[in-house]
C-alpha cells in the first residue's frame, strides 16, 4: 500500500474516533461518576469495548478507575484476544495504540516499541512482560529469550492490561517503556471452556481447556492449558509445533486479605522465522517487493524435511546435535505465591513472589546471503567451482547453477543455534500500604521493596550451510573448487559463522541481582488526584562470558579432517573475562489528574526511568576488559512527559494522550552481519488515540499513534544525527468493528502502518501496509459456537525487517528480509462448561 493512501486511513481513523463522543453526547446522559477510593474492580461492562470506568492493578499507586487515574492505560479481555487473530504474547499489543509490535518471527523473539523509543537490536528493551504483576523475566531484549519466548497466552488469561510511560518507571524494574500485565482467572464463578482448533489451508491442531470454581464459601481454583501438534503456518513439511502448557492457581480469603498459590508447566516448541530471500526492486524510494520464482515470501522458510539435524561443538567442548524442528523450544517450571494481610493501624501487607527455572533453546535457518548459484559457488570454492546435490532426492549428482531451485539461486543459510541451560528468575514484590481519611481528600501512602534475581546462561554454535532457494523442497548444495575437491561437507561450510565474522560461538554465564525500594503517594482532594513516587534501583552483575577460537578438530568423527574440519570454532574457556559491575539509579513519576465532570478528565505526568543493560553489554557491547561498565554505558534513561483527555458515555469511550521522550542506547546487534556497535540518543513526540463505539449488536474498537521520532547523537556514526530510527513508522492504527446478527458473529481487525525505514543511515523504504484479520461466528446455543477466522484475509505483504541490503536496493533485485504471515484460515469450537 502506498504511504499517502495509508496516512489517509490513519487520519481518518482519527477523525471518526475523535467524533464518537460528541456523536453520542447529544444522546445520552453522562453516567455516575466513577469511585476513585474502591478496594475491588468494577464490572468490566462488556458492552463497552474501552470501559473507562475499570479499575487498573498494573503500575498504579491505588485502586482507581482509568477516568480518576493519570497514567495511559489500555485493557484487552479475553474476547478481544480470541477474536484478534493473535498468534503469540507479542501479537496481541497490535492492538494497543503507542506501542509497535514486529511479531513476523514467530511465537517469540518479537520486535517491541513504546512511543518511538528505540528497538535498535531486537525484543523490547524498555518493556516488561508480566503475569499476575510479577515478571516473566528481568530483561526485555535478551538475546534469543525474550519475554513472549516464555509466555504461551491460552484460556487462562482473563484480561491484559498494558500501562505505556509514566507509573512504570515507579512500579517496575527496568520498564519505563510499558508494563504488560497477562492477568489470570482466579475461579470466582463456576465454569469453564474446551476448545479445539484447526488449520485449515495449513497443518496445525491444538486443544484447549479452563475450568475453575469456588470449593467454598472461602476457597476457589482455577486451571487450564493446552495441548497441540503440527507443521506450522508456514510450509516445513514436518512437525514444527509440538508441546504444551498447564497453569493454574488456588485461592484462599482471609479475614481483610487472601493467599494465593500460582503454577505454571511449560513445554513447547515453535518454528523460529527469520528473514528469507526476496525480490526487492524499483528505487529506495519507492521499492517495489515480490515473492522469488518457486520461494513464497508469505509462506516460505529454509525448514525442510531434507535438513533437520546439526552437528556442533557445544561451550563444553561437547559435540551436540540440534533437531531444526525445536525453534522455540520454551520450558518453563514456575511456582508463584501471594498474600495480602491487614494489619494493625490501618495497614495493609501485600506479598508477593515468583520462582522460575526457564531453560530451552532457540534455532532457527537464518539466510545470510542470497545470489546466483554459480556467483555463490564461486564466492564459497573460488574461480571454476561448481556445486553438487548433498541430500534430497538428487544427492550425489552435479547441479546445474542456472536452474537449480527453479530459479538458479543458492543462499548461505546460517543456523542460528543457542542452547538456553538457564534462564532462571526469581522475583519478590512486598509493598505495605496505609489510606489516610484527610479532610482535603482520601491519601494513600505505598512503601515498597522489590528483589529479583535473573540468570542469563546461554551456549552459542552457529554454523554455516549452502542452500538452495525453494521451501519446504530445498536441498544443501555441497561446493567443489576447480580442481574436483570438496570445499564442503554435505552442504556444511563451516563449523562457525565466517559470513559474520565468526562472531557467533560464545558463551554467557551471568547473573544479575536486582534491589530496589520505591514509594508512592496518592491524594484525591474533591475532583483532583495527584500521585508522586520514587524508586531506587541497584543492579549487581557478576559471571563471565567466553568467545571462540579455531581449531582443527574432527567433528564428525569419521577419522578424516575435511575442509570444514580444519578451522572449527570452539569456546575458549580458559579465556574468559569477567563480568563485575554494580550500578544504581534513582527514578521518579509525577502526576496528576483532575475530573471535569463525570464523564470528562485531564491528565498530565512526568517521568524519569532507567534500564539497566545485561547481556548486550558483553562481546564489545561496552563492558570493559575488567568486567566493569561506565555509567553511561550500564544505564540508558529515558525521560517521558504525557499529558491528554479522556471522555466517556455510555456508549462510547474517548483516550487521547500527547508524548515527549528522550533516551539514550548503549548496545550490540549480534545477528547482522556487520555486528554494529550502537551508541545514540533519541527523541520521539506524538499522540495515541484509543476510543469505541458500543450500540447492542454493533461495537467497534480502534486506535491510532502518530510518532515523530529522531536520531539526535551518533557517538559512532556522528551522519545518523536527524534519521528516522530503524523500522520506526509515523502513523499506526488499529480498527476492530464487531458486529452480532441473529446467531452469528461477524467481525474483523485492521492493522496497518505507515512506511518506515529499513536501517540507519536512512537508505531503503519498507512500504506501508494492511493487514486484516476476519472471523465469522455461529453460535449455537449460549455454550457452543464454532469459528471460521482468516488472518491476513488479503494476503499482503508487510515487510517488518530488510537484512542483505536495507541501505538500497541491490543491482541484480536479490536480499532478504521478513514479512508477517500470508493467510492462514482456521476453524475452531468452543464449548462453555
Amino acid at each position: 500500500m502506498k504511504t499517502d493512501a495509508v496516512r489517509k486511513r490513519a487520519l481518518a481513523v482519527a477523525i471518526m474516533l475523535a467524533l464518537l463522543p460528541a456523536a453520542a453526547t447529544a444522546q445520552d446522559s453522562a453516567p455516575n461518576a466513577p469511585s476513585a477510593t474502591a478496594d475491588k474492580p468494577v464490572d468490566k461492562a462488556p458492552n463497552k469495548a474501552v470501559n473507562l470506568d475499570q479499575m487498573v492493578v498494573t503500575a498504579s499507586p491505588a485502586a482507581l478507575s482509568k477516568m480518576a487515574s493519570s497514567i495511559s492505560v489500555s485493557t484487552l479481555e479475553a474476547s478481544q484476544l480470541a477474536d484478534s487473530g493473535a498468534q503469540g504474547a507479542a501479537d496481541i499489543l497490535r492492538d494497543v495504540p503507542g506501542i509497535r509490535a514486529e511479531s513476523s518471527g514467530g511465537e517469540g523473539n518479537a520486535n517491541i516499541s513504546v512511543r518511538g523509543l528505540p528497538v535498535a537490536s531486537g525484543g523490547g528493551k524498555f518493556v516488561q512482560f508480566q503475569v499476575d504483576g510479577m515478571p516473566v523475566l528481568e530483561f526485555g531484549d535478551i538475546a534469543f529469550a525474550t519475554p513472549d519466548t516464555f509466555l504461551r497466552p491460552d484460556f487462562n488469561i482473563d484480561h491484559v492490561e498494558v500501562v505505556r510511560g509514566g507509573s512504570s518507571s515507579v512500579f517496575a524494574s527496568n520498564a519505563p517503556g510499558a508494563v504488560i500485565n497477562f492477568i489470570s482467572k482466579t475461579g470466582e464463578e463456576k465454569g469453564g471452556n474446551i476448545g479445539l482448533t484447526t488449520g485449515l489451508n495449513y497443518d496445525s491442531k491444538r486443544l484447549d481447556f479452563d475450568y475453575g470454581q469456588p470449593l467454598s464459601d472461602r476457597t476457589r481454583f482455577h486451571v487450564g492449558g493446552y495441548l497441540r501438534d503440527g507443521e506450522g503456518p508456514k510450509t516445513a513439511d514436518f512437525t514444527t509445533q509440538r508441546g504444551g502448557q498447564l497453569m493454574g492457581n488456588l485461592t484462599h480469603d482471609i479475614d481483610g486479605g487472601y493467599l494465593r498459590a500460582s503454577v505454571q508447566l511449560l513445554d513447547d516448541r515453535a518454528p523460529a522465522y527469520l528473514p528469507v530471500p526476496v525480490s526487492i526492486t524499483g528505487s529506495n524510494n519507492n521499492p517495489q517487493v515480490s515473492s522469488l520464482p518457486g520461494f513464497n515470501l508469505h509462506d516460505g522458510t529454509q525448514l525442510t524435511p531434507y535438513w533437520q539435524r546439526d552437528l556442533a561443538i557445544d561451550a563444553s567442548g561437547n559435540r551436540r546435535t540440534t533437531d531444526l524442528g525445536d525453534g522455540y523450544h520454551s520450558k518453563v517450571q514456575a511456582f508463584g505465591g501471594e498474600g495480602k494481610f491487614t494489619l494493625d493501624g490501618g495497614w495493609t501487607l501485600h506479598e508477593q513472589f515468583r520462582v522460575a527455572s526457564n531453560s530451552g533453546s532457540f534455532s532457527g535457518p537464518y539466510s545470510a546471503e542470497v545470489n546466483t548459484a554459480a556467483a555463490l559457488a564461486e564466492e564459497v570454492g573460488g574461480p571454476g567451482a561448481t556445486l553438487r546435490y548433498a541430500n534430497g532426492p538428487m544427492a550425489g549428482q552435479a547441479v546445474d547453477a542456472t536452474s537449480v531451485g527453479g530459479n538458479g539461486l543458492a543462499q548461505r543459510t546460517l543456523l542460528f543455534n543457542v542452547s538456553l541451560p538457564s534462564m532462571d528468575n526469581t522475583t519478590n514484590d512486598l509493598k505495605l500500604k496505609r489510606d489516610f481519611d484527610l479532610a482535603s481528600g482520601p491519601m494513600t501512602l505505598l512503601l515498597g521493596y522489590y528483589h529479583s534475581r535473573q540468570d542469563i546462561q546461554q551456549d552459542w554454535h552457529w554454523n554455516q550451510y549452502v542452500q538452495s532457494v525453494q521451501g519446504k523442497d530445498a536441498v544443501l548444495l555441497d561446493v567443489i573448487d576447480a580442481n574436483g575437491v570438496p570445499v564442503t561437507d554435505h552442504g556444511l561450510e563451516a563449523y562457525g559463522q565466517p559470513v559474520f565474522g565468526n562472531c557467533c560461538t560464545r558463551s554467557y554465564d551471568a547473573n544479575y541481582t536486582m534491589d530496589s525500594p520505591y514509594v508512592s503517594l496518592s491524594w484525591q482532594p474533591g475532583n483532583w488526584q495527584f500521585d508522586a513516587g520514587v524508586r531506587y534501583d541497584h543492579m549487581k552483575a557478576r559471571g563471565s562470558y567466553a568467545a571462540a577460537s579455531g581449531t582443527t578438530l574432527d567433528v564428525n568423527g569419521d577419522g578424516a579432517i575435511s575442509v570444514p574440519e580444519q578451522s572449527v570454532q570452539v569456546v575458549n574457556n580458559a579465556n574468559a573475562q569477567p563480568v563485575n559491575y554494580d550500578k544504581h539509579h534513582l527514578e521518579y513519576s509525577f502526576g496528576a489528574n483532575y475530573l471535569l465532570s463525570t464523564d470528562l478528565a485531564l491528565f498530565a505526568r512526568a517521568s524519569r526511568g532507567a534500564r539497566f543493560n545485561a547481556d548486550r553489554l558483553l562481546f564489545g557491547g561496552g563492558l570493559l576488559d575488567n568486567g566493569t561498565a561506565p555509567d553511561g554505558v550500564a544505564i540508558n534513561v529515558v525521560k517521558q512527559y504525557e499529558g491528554g483527555v479522556k471522555w466517556s458515555t455510555p456508549h462510547t469511550s474517548l483516550f487521547v494522550t500527547a508524548f515527549y521522550a528522550t533516551t539514550q542506547e548503549q548496545n550490540q546487534d549480534v545477528t547482522s552481519p556487520t555486528q554494529f556497535l550502537i551508541s545514540r540518543n533519541y527523541k520521539a513526540r506524538g499522540v495515541e488515540v484509543e476510543g469505541s463505539l458500543d450500540y447492542g449488536d454493533f461495537s467497534m474498537r480502534g486506535g491510532v499513534t502518530w510518532t515523530h521520532s529522531r536520531i539526535t547523537k551518533d557517538a559512532i556514526t556522528p551522519a545518523n544525527v536527524g534519521n528516522v530510527p530503524q523500522r520506526q513508522a509515523s502513523w499506526v492504527y488499529q480498527l476492530s468493528p464487531t458486529w452480532r446478527v441473529g446467531g452469528f458473529d461477524l467481525g474483523a481487525t485492521v492493522l496497518g502502518t505507515s512506511k518506515s525505514y529499513a536501517g540507519n543511515p536512512n537508505g531503503l523504504v519498507m512500504p506501508g501496509y494492511t493487514q486484516v484479520n476476519a472471523f465469522v461466528r455461529y453460535n449455537f446455543n449460549e455454550r457452543s459456537a464454532v469459528t471460521v477466522q482468516a488472518d491476513n484475509l488479503f494476503n499482503a505483504t508487510g515487510l517488518t525487517e530488510i537484512d542483505q541490503s536495507p541501505g538500497a536496493v541491490t543491482a541484480n533485485g536479490l536480499n532478504t528480509a521478513r514479512s508477517i504471515l500470508g493467510r492462514t484460515v482456521y476453524a475452531s469450537w468452543r464449548y462453555r462448561l
